[in-house]
């Protein structure tokens, strides 16, 4: 598992998981969404922008 894939699991865990922690706290269900998602979309983007990815070169042939 690298982090793109961490970052892909850890989207809807913390759209839902954050809107239903901040829904039992008392926030509105309208303010809570919003704020999840931009924890969402600061994960997207740091994954996007920060970490970027990138192709590893491929090796080259072995000379013989």
């Amino acid at each position: 598992m690298n982090y793109y894939d961490l970052i892909l699991g850890l989207i809807p865990l913390a759209l839902l998981g954050l809107t239903a922690i901040l829904t039992t706290v008392g926030v509105g269900l309208t303010t809570a969404v919003p704020l999840a998602g931009t924890v969402s979309v600061g994960m997207i983007g740091h994954a996007m922008f920060v970490r970027t990815p990138t192709e590893t070169p491929a090796a080259p042939a072995a000379q013989q």
